[in-house]
């Protein structure tokens, strides 16, 4: 059930959100049942043949949970024998049912082409979400272990992992950041300010997927398609595609982000910010901390951190440092691109901190005073990140390839840029799509910052309540029929991961 349908927007969530509030009129135990019943529901919509999985999935984690908190009691008391079996146990049960899902064929595939046999196991199909439910897990196993997390309700902690606005496409989700918003009386009163902020936030979102992501899209996907058939574009239609993709990617995650922050606020439910204007950014770490924020929290605490971070020299820093990246690429799709990504990322990463030991403190603070060294840095950054998502976008290494090759090849210009010519498309209103669309991403505020000043007015003033909700309504509306008449309906991006 995506976010931008009539079936979400017009019957599931004022259905949900009306039962939400009329049922905490009684029971706070009850609306937090009824909005763990309604998650499952949005998600067995989708794909109701793994809904048992999501269920069984909780259940095991929540069980081993609660025997993990029980030897880290034990272990507190002095009692060392069971040490951390538990732990090791959940997260590897995790581990293995993310790797069947998602890399059996993968591994068959590669193992066939190495060894030239014809092994098959079938179609193995991805179950939706399961990266994002599945590393929201772990971290509660490990949170449990090491911080003492404790869980006691298991209707919560369903409802923690399965709450729909951050179910299918994140983000990655910490138990100290969920649970006591569903302990606290608060969170199960009306509140108009909250609604009304989510609802434009909401708005926000479906503009840029559905306008902005939607719009651009087609500009990507002709170019991206020739290269990956063994076909050359030139130059131009290079550029353009990978232009069309990096802004079609960052408005339809941005969108998605939106999105499930502003349902959460109309639930009285804070999600952690996602996405902070990452083409912004004037290094790659800085992109890092600015795009996909909560996996890439994820991998530094969870990863980078656990296989010794910075703390074993220079040289394991940076072998830490690419092991990270690569299985951040590997977490997002079983794919030699998704791959090299990641190692473009951490070859980006290692560079930067080579860089920044280079200079040292003082000089970088002088630096980072110059316009001109500031303008230089983004732009390399801009140029680095460009790079990396044409391998990202690209279903074969062979056609990344071949869109690199034409995209530095300057002299490669046919008039007829025929690939575009052969989707309908103009060569002119696509690089003005991705001129408008980088004046947005480049120099527009965040909406996290618009969120933030819709959330203090709608509070602070009340009279503003019902123009701001017109407003919104209305661009919900009318957004909803475009998208309604449209032949067909794009998914996120992110859900394929």
């Amino acid at each position: 059930m995506l976010f931008t349908t009539v079936t979400f927007i017009c019957y599931f969530l004022p259905i949900v959100w009306a039962g939400f509030f009329v049922v905490a009129r009684f029971s706070n135990k009850a609306a937090a049942f009824w909005l763990f019943a309604a998650s499952v529901f949005f998600y067995g919509y989708w794909m109701p043949e793994f809904t048992l999985l999501l269920l069984a999935s909780i259940t095991g984690n929540y069980l081993i949970g609660a025997k993990i908190a029980l030897a880290a009691d034990a272990v507190l008391r002095g009692q060392l024998a069971r040490k951390k079996g538990w732990l090791v146990l959940g997260v590897v049960a995790n581990l293995v049912l993310l790797s069947y899902f998602k890399y059996a064929n993968f591994f068959i595939d590669n193992l066939n082409t190495v060894l030239g046999e014809s092994w098959s196991i079938g179609k193995v199909i991805l179950p939706i979400g399961i990266s994002f439910f599945t590393f929201t897990q772990i971290a509660y196993l490990v949170d449990t272990w090491q911080k003492g997390v404790r869980e006691h309700n298991p209707v919560h902690y369903g409802l923690f992992v399965t709450y729909f606005p951050h179910l299918i496409a994140g983000p990655v989700l910490h138990h100290s950041q969920m649970m006591p918003q569903f302990r606290q009386a608060d969170t199960y009163r009306f509140d108009a300010g909250n609604l009304i902020a989510g609802l434009c936030i909401f708005a926000l979102g479906l503009f840029k997927k559905i306008v902005l992501a939607d719009g651009i899209s087609p500009y990507a996907d002709p170019i991206f398609q020739a290269a990956d058939a063994g076909l050359v574009p030139d130059m131009q239609e290079a550029w353009l595609g990978a232009l069309a993709y990096t802004f079609q990617l960052y408005f339809d995650f941005s969108g998605y982000s939106d999105m499930a922050i502003g349902l959460s606020w109309m639930f009285n439910v804070r999600l952690p910010f996602n996405f902070n204007s990452p083409y912004k950014a004037t290094n790659i770490s800085d992109f890092w901390r600015r795009w996909h924020m909560t996996l890439s929290q994820f991998l530094r605490d969870y990863l980078y951190i656990a296989l010794g971070g910075n703390r074993h020299g220079v040289v394991r820093r940076y072998v830490n440092l690419m092991a990270t990246m690569v299985l951040g690429g590997l977490w997002h799709g079983a794919s030699w691109s998704f791959i090299v990504w990641g190692f473009l990322h951490g070859l980006y990463l290692g560079v930067n901190h080579a860089f920044r030991a280079l200079c040292g403190e003082r000089l970088l603070k002088q630096l980072a005073t110059n316009r001109l060294f500031t303008l230089a840095a983004w732009l390399l950054t801009m140029l680095a990140v460009v790079v990396a998502w044409v391998v990202f976008r690209a279903e074969t290494l062979p056609g990344a390839l071949r869109m690199l090759q034409s995209m530095a090849n300057l002299t490669l210009t046919t008039p007829e840029h025929i690939y575009l010519w052969n989707a309908g498309l103009n060569l002119q209103t696509g690089m003005w799509w991705c001129g408008v669309l980088a004046v947005l991403a480049f120099v527009a505020p965040g909406s996290n910052n618009i969120g933030n000043q819709l959330l203090k007015v709608n509070h602070d003033r009340p009279a503003v309540r019902p123009f701001v909700l017109g407003v919104a309504l209305a661009a919900v509306a009318v957004l909803l029929v475009v998208n309604a008449t449209r032949k067909s309906v794009s998914a996120f991006i992110y859900f394929n991961f």
